[in-house]
C-alpha cells in the first residue's frame, strides 16, 4: 500500500504502508533501542505515539506471543527504514507485518528515518497523521488540525484493565527458555495499572511479591483499608501513557495513599504522578527519551546504569524540597529517580524491568521489597 504523511509543521511524504490500512493520528517519538521491537510496539506508554525506529532493519526476529507487553498495540503505528518480511528466529510465530495488521496497527517502511529523528529532534514531538486511504495534503491537513492533542485525551483509561486480577508469572529467563519460579517474600503489592507493562508485573513477581492488578480508577479507601488488614504491604504505581497532569482522580487517590504511608514506588508514569501528588508538577520535554542505551548516573553508589527509557514529562528540580535525588540521566542531567524524605515512597523515572533494555537497575524491586 501508498502512504501519505503530513506533519504539523507542513511537510508532506509518501511512503509504503505494511499492517493494516487506514487513517491514524499521533505524536512522532524516536527510539534509540537497536533491539526488542515488540516489547516496544506492545508497550501500552505508547499509546496515542507513532514510533520512528532509528534502527534501520527491522523485522529479522519476527514476533512471538511471550515477548507482548500488553494484549494489545496501542501505539498508533510504527515507523522504519527497512523491512525484513522474511524473519529467522526460533521463536517467531508469524511476521511483523501479520502482526500489527492482527492488531489493526499501521506500519510504514522505505522512508528516510535518520531525516525524522533529525526533525523530531530540532522541532520537537509533531502531531501527524498517516494515511492509506486519503492522499490530499490539504485534506490530510484539516483532519490533523480536528482530531485531539495526547495533552487533551486521558490515555490511561484506554489502556488500563477494566477489572483486578493476580498475576503470578515470573521473569523470562532467556537461557533456560522458561520464566522463573521465585521464593516467596511473604509480602503482597497491589499495582495500579495506568499502562502497566507484563514485564514489570514478571519482576514484582520474581522478587517473591504477591501481584494483584487495579484498574487505574481504583479508590484509595479500597487500598488503604487492605493495607490496615495486612491484605497488602505496599502500592506500585505502574507506567502509562500521556500527559500526567490532565489524571486529576488519580493524583488524588495517590494523596490519600501518601497520607495514609502506604508504601510506595512508582516507575516512569508513576514517578510523574507521585510529583503531581506532591504538589510539582511535571513539564513536557522537547522531544522525551525513548531507548534502552541512556546512562543514568546512580548517586547513592556512584555507578552509572545503563537504562531502558520511554518518556515525554519529567519531574522538576524543585521536587527536592520533599524528596531526595537518588539518580541522574547523563544525557540531560533530568532528575531520574528519588526517595521521599518523610514517606516510604520511591520512584524512578526509566524503566527498571529491563524489556527491552539492560539488566542494571533490577535491583531497585528489591529495594521495594525492603521499603515494605
Amino acid at each position: 500500500m501508498k502512504a501519505y504523511i503530513y506533519l504539523e509543521n507542513d511537510i508532506f511524504l509518501t511512503a509504503k504502508a505494511f499492517g493494516a490500512g487506514g487513517t491514524f493520528f499521533g505524536e512522532l517519538v524516536f527510539n534509540t533501542s537497536l533491539t526488542g521491537y515488540q516489547e516496544i510496539i506492545s508497550d501500552p506508554s505508547y499509546a496515542g505515539q507513532f514510533i520512528v525506529f532509528s534502527m534501520p532493519e527491522i523485522g529479522i526476529v519476527g514476533t512471538n506471543d511471550d515477548d507482548n507487553e500488553s494484549k494489545e498495540v496501542f501505539a498508533s503505528g510504527i515507523i522504519i527504514r527497512e523491512l525484513n518480511e522474511t524473519f529467522s528466529n526460533f521463536r517467531a510465530k508469524e511476521s511483523l507485518s501479520t502482526y500489527l495488521k492482527k492488531h489493526g496497527k499501521i506500519g510504514i517502511c522505505e522512508l528516510d528515518t535518520r531525516y525524522l529523528v533529525k526533525l523530531i529532534r530540532d522541532e520537537g514531538n509533531l502531531r501527524a497523521i498517516i494515511s492509506t486511504e486519503l492522499s490530499n495534503k490539504e485534506e490530510l491537513k484539516a483532519k490533523l488540525e480536528q482530531s485531539a492533542r495526547i495533552e487533551e485525551q486521558n490515555l490511561v483509561a484506554l489502556v488500563s484493565t477494566k477489572k483486578a486480577y493476580t498475576h503470578e508469572q515470573g521473569a523470562w529467563i532467556a537461557h533456560t527458555q522458561s520464566y522463573e519460579l521465585p521464593q516467596k517474600a511473604g509480602k503482597k503489592v497491589a499495582v495500579i495499572d495506568y499502562g502497566v507493562k507484563k514485564n514489570i508485573l514478571n519482576e514484582l513477581v520474581s522478587v517473591g511479591l504477591e501481584v494483584k492488578v487495579f484498574p487505574c480508577n481504583v479508590k484509595a479507601e479500597e487500598l488503604i483499608l487492605l493495607f490496615e488488614k495486612k491484605e497488602i504491604n505496599g502500592v506500585f504505581l505502574s507506567n502509562g501513557p500521556g500527559e500526567p497532569k490532565i489524571l486529576k482522580q488519580e493524583i488524588e487517590q495517590i494523596k490519600k495513599l501518601a497520607k495514609a504511608k502506604v508504601p510506595m514506588l512508582g516507575i516512569c508514569l508513576g514517578h510523574q504522578l507521585l510529583s503531581n501528588a506532591f504538589g510539582y508538577e511535571t513539564y513536557k520535554m522537547k522531544f522525551g527519551q525513548h531507548g534502552a542505551n541512556h546512562p543514568v548516573l546512580n548517586l547513592q553508589d556512584k555507578k552509572v546504569e545503563i537504562t531502558a527509557q520511554n518518556h515525554n514529562y519529567n519531574v522538576p528540580e524543585e521536587l527536592c524540597q520533599v524528596a531526595i535525588i537518588t539518580h541522574r540521566n547523563l544525557f540531560g542531567d533530568n532528575v531520574e529517580g528519588v526517595r521521599y524524605k518523610e514517606f516510604p515512597i520511591i520512584s524512578v523515572q526509566h524503566h527498571p524491568e529491563s524489556s527491552s533494555g539492560p539488566h542494571e537497575s533490577k535491583y531497585i524491586f528489591k529495594e521495594f521489597v525492603n521499603l515494605m
